[in-house]
């Protein structure tokens, strides 16, 4: 055992540098590791809300977007399809929208904020095809009569009205759902978010 005198501070100074890069190569290690639990920035997209230019959507015109990676359609329509729409009432599954398949304030004849657009899924919800949309011939491809536009699954024959409600007697047990959406403005809308949740 050596007598010499201990250096106390120099023994402090040593300890106190050792832990500073000790905890410096933690902090390394971590942030990495924790920035791996959130998630990538295509996945965010993928979630994000789209916001929709429908200025100049004309009356009977679909445009189609995608959202969470699922077709929806957006679709302008005319004042013959809106007064149409209670008549078909007998001839649906689920005429006054109380299956949870759009948000509250899509609970109504037309399944929308504003009548003269509709903003669904493009998914059939029997086995998830993608419906067709049959602006002028509807009544020709399918057993409802008097009924000029609709949505036409051709994988089952499944068919939705204007509002994206389901008739009677076919595969899909479900109206087409309504994404939560909001207008920004006259010409433009967020699909993906309520208003309240911006």
């Amino acid at each position: 055992m050596s007598n010499a005198p201990v250096d106390t501070g120099r023994r402090r100074f040593l300890t106190a540098a050792t832990a500073v890069v000790g905890g410096a190569g933690a902090v390394a290690v971590a942030v990495p590791f924790i920035k791996s639990w959130n998630p990538s920035a295509k996945a965010k997209a993928a979630g994000a809300p789209v916001e929709v230019n429908i200025s100049k959507v004309e009356p009977g015109q679909l445009i189609r977007v995608e959202w969470r990676g699922k077709p929806v359609w957006v679709v302008r329509r005319t004042e013959k399809v809106l007064d149409q729409l209670p008549s078909l009432n007998d001839q649906l599954r689920d005429p006054n929208s109380e299956e949870d398949q759009q948000p509250d304030y899509a609970k109504n004849i037309g399944r929308s904020i504003k009548p003269e657009f509709l903003i669904a899924v493009g998914i059939c919800t029997h086995l998830g095809c993608s419906p067709t949309y049959l602006p002028d011939t509807f009544s020709d491809h399918v057993e409802v009569k008097g009924v000029d536009s609709g949505f036409f699954c051709p994988c089952h024959g499944s068919t939705f009205d204007m509002a994206g409600r389901v008739f009677q007697g076919v595969p899909a047990p479900l109206n087409l759902v309504i994404p939560p959406h909001h207008y920004i403005d006259e010409g433009l809308v967020r699909i993906g978010v309520d208003k309240g949740a911006v």
